[in-house]
């Protein structure tokens, strides 16, 4: 290409349509980032410190939040600043980043719910060879592997995206690098990129949410087989918050990624959603229908 020039920064427009809302968003988002921080770490600290809590189920658990305080500090951080008046604009290396750790974090919590499925499964389905199965080498091995393909799965979509050239224009439609809308800046054909990465990111959803509905289905018939009420309630218990978590999880993320066209607007709401709300409501779910946790935090506070 002649007269070929890198784009070395790339220039954050924010959420459409909030033109001079930048303090009320501010004070609106700020709560819930600071909320899903300190609620996340109270949780892994809890699970860290109380014995009675070291058992497969919440060992997932203190993973999860360590990855729901991650998760948003990847777009909010910068968000926060620019909401405040600060540049919007962000360096190359740091969309490259920015974009990485989103699908590295979302794709490792993406099979981590999975994993946390087959979790609820054995202890359920099997529950006299629950400790056998579930046992600490498995326990690590599985979350070793949760890790390992959401650093692989970040980088083959970094790489697809950011080895094409950019040239300009170099604004971003949103409040954060990520796929569908920085390809577009792209001063070559996309076509190819752009389907392996969708491809990339819908095989790695759906073959996860189908694992999901498949231990869930074998959950329920389960739990229809247990004679009394009682045992049906307290069974349905045991996975009713993690079932919350994976539908606030994945409706965003397939109303982004397997809709058949994008809109900058509403991904922008659904996409703040997904970084900024949901993070902050897990601490809550988890706390609120669990009584192991809510006992435990009471004697962390005592």
């Amino acid at each position: 290409m002649q007269n070929y020039t890198s784009v070395m920064e790339f220039t954050l427009l924010g959420i459409p349509n909030t033109e001079g809302l930048e303090k009320m968003l501010f004070v609106l988002f700020l709560p819930f980032y600071l909320f899903t921080l300190l609620g996340n770490l109270l949780i892994f600290l809890t699970i860290l410190l109380s014995s009675n809590l070291h058992t497969p189920m919440y060992f997932f658990l203190g993973n999860l939040s360590v990855f729901d305080i991650f998760f948003p500090s990847v777009s909010s951080p910068k968000m926060m600043l620019y909401l405040m008046g600060q540049s919007r604009t962000i360096s190359y290396q740091g969309c490259a980043c920015q974009l990485f750790f989103y699908h590295f974090l979302g794709g490792t919590e993406c099979f981590l719910y999975t994993v946390m499925a087959y979790d609820c499964f054995v202890a359920i389905c099997y529950p006299l060879r629950y400790t056998i199965i579930m046992n600490p080498r498995v326990c690590t091995g599985l979350m070793l592997g949760t890790w390992l393909g959401g650093v692989l799965h970040g980088r083959i979509l970094t790489f697809l995206v950011f080895k094409l050239p950019y040239c300009g224009p170099n604004e971003v439609d949103n409040f954060f690098c990520d796929i569908p809308v920085v390809l577009p800046l792209a001063c070559a054909d996309t076509s190819l990129a752009q389907t392996v990465s969708f491809t990339n990111v819908d095989v790695v959803t759906l073959t996860c949410f189908f694992l999901i509905l498949t231990s869930y289905g074998h959950i329920v018939l389960s739990i229809l087989k247990i004679s009394t009420s009682e045992g049906q309630c307290r069974a349905f218990s045991t996975c009713s918050a993690h079932l919350i978590s994976i539908f606030l999880f994945y409706g965003p993320v397939m109303l982004i990624y397997l809709r058949p066209a994008s809109s900058p607007g509403l991904d922008s709401v659904i996409q703040v959603l997904n970084n900024i709300v949901t993070p902050s409501l897990n601490p809550l779910i988890y706390t609120l229908r669990n009584k192991d946790v809510k006992l435990a935090l009471r004697k962390v506070f005592i």
